[in-house]
């Protein structure tokens, strides 16, 4: 019985596919080198909760680091490291390898948007006594977690005479914060019929800013002393949030969870845990075989639309600027081109389990996912990565010990989800979504494993170096 049931155990240690707990497949040495990296990561967090703010920080570290602005027509050497901004809301890190560009260059691919509320154009008024900013929201969230959690400011303002203001409201110490409020319980039995989707309205998504009177006023007095407020304190009218980009988001700080500290929980880590992760790869790369790019794209929670997503022309266009000062075909350069598509994917959650299916769930603390496909249903919208494609990232993962799984976002037919990849897909890139296992995705605070984001990490290292 002993000798069968040995059988029967390296039978299936050696045919069935269970990916490992991290505590069963990291040395002590990685552990600990997990939990330093993510301390880092935690402070890039805090320091980027929008798009332009992210980019600014990236900036500055890539110039810290010894990367150097993107000049057009200048010709790079091997070694040679560039930066690229895009409007201020993408940006490009290149470290040039020894190979010539028309062997293809690797691309580390995320984004820098979250979910999150804008301010409309014309965001403030009063309604009995207290002044208010009507908000847009933008991305996927669920509205009703959005009321009554601490909030803050974060954007540009353009004023009249072309000077950009930047705004920073709820984040340091002492700063007032923001918040929306919700229906006591007391009074809420309509509201609790309404469906879960609709418990909160867009319309009802509504910024308290404000409840004192300007002195001496027989109407909007509330309103009229918060625009006094700001035009003694930044100089600008009510007809200045028309050339704004002002964004409200949670004024969390990135924290431990967990009495064991595993755990990160944070505002924006779909995608910042993958553009962190590809960042610090790219900063971590030296002399590489193959050019190499860390790409953080704006728009991609509202499809990658616009000038600075991934639908657009940048990424092709500085593509093309690269080949013209080495005389390559940027056709050629595309098509020998690889991706890793780097966003997150949703972890199983064995609180709400029934829209997962557990055999394909990526998972907490078990690597980073490989999605070989998104979309919705029946594969509406994704990229598809062909099988050769996923044999090279297992073999790149599986060379450098890094702990990797694969996973779905949720059952077949309970919704779904994209990402850039299609959209780099189109190029003639061959392309495949790697990322970090989220819970609570898309909401004002969600959370990931320190293992997993150390794991992305090594992963897009060793894609960047990989032959």
């Amino acid at each position: 019985m002993d000798d069968k049931n040995s059988e029967a155990k390296r039978l299936k240690e050696q045919l069935f596919y269970e990916p490992a707990h991290a505590d069963d497949f990291l040395i002590d040495a990685d552990k600990t080198r997990a939990d330093e990296f993510c301390e880092g990561y935690k402070a890039f967090l805090d320091t980027g909760k929008t798009e332009r703010e992210c980019v600014s920080e990236i900036v500055r570290m890539a110039e810290k680091n010894g990367f150097k602005r993107f000049a057009k027509n200048t010709l790079y050497a091997p070694g040679d490291r560039i930066y690229y901004p895009i409007r201020g809301k993408a940006v490009i890190l290149t470290v040039f390898g020894e190979r010539s560009l028309s062997d293809g260059v690797r691309i580390a691919a995320a984004h820098i948007d979250s979910p999150r509320l804008d301010l409309k154009p014309n965001p403030v008024y009063e309604n009995t006594d207290i002044a208010y900013f009507k908000t847009h929201y933008y991305g996927g969230i669920r509205k009703y977690q959005w009321p009554t959690i601490p909030l803050a400011l974060h954007g540009v303002i353009l004023r009249a005479d072309g000077s950009k203001l930047s705004v920073s409201i709820g984040e340091d110490e002492g700063d007032p914060k923001l918040v929306m409020s919700d229906l006591l319980p007391h009074l809420g039995a309509e509201q609790s019929k309404r469906a879960l989707s609709d418990g909160i309205r867009g319309e009802e998504l509504n910024v308290i800013i404000g409840s004192r009177k300007f002195p001496n006023c027989d109407s909007e007095a509330v309103k009229l002393a918060i625009l006094k407020l700001l035009y003694d304190k930044y100089d600008i009218t009510e007809r200045d949030f028309q050339s704004a980009e002002l964004e409200v988001v949670p004024a969390y700080k990135a924290c431990d969870i967990g009495l064991d500290r595993s755990l990160v929980g944070a505002y924006g880590q779909d995608d910042r845990v993958c553009a962190y992760t590809a960042v610090m790869a790219a900063l971590d790369t030296e002399a590489p075989e193959y050019t190499c790019l860390s790409v953080l794209a704006d728009k991609e929670e509202i499809g990658s639309e616009g000038s600075t997503g991934l639908q657009s022309m940048f990424l092709a266009q500085f593509l093309g600027d690269l080949c013209a000062a080495e005389d390559a075909d940027v056709n050629d350069v595309m098509r020998a081109s690889e991706c890793l598509s780097a966003d997150v994917n949703a972890a199983f959650d064995p609180t709400f389990p029934d829209v997962f299916e557990k055999n394909n769930s990526s998972y907490l603390n078990r690597g980073v996912v490989i999605t070989k496909y998104t979309g919705s249903r029946g594969k509406s919208g994704t990229n598809d990565a062909p099988a050769e494609y996923m044999g090279r990232i297992r073999a790149i993962l599986d060379s450098e010990n890094i702990l990797w799984q694969t996973g779905e976002l949720g059952k077949v037919d309970a919704g779904g989800g994209g990402t850039v990849a299609k959209f780099i897909a189109r190029l003639g890139v061959t392309t495949v979504d790697l990322g970090v296992p989220v819970l609570s995705m898309h909401a004002p605070f969600e959370v990931t494993a320190k293992y997993d984001v150390f794991m992305a990490y090594k992963a897009f290292c060793a894609f960047f170096k990989a032959e």
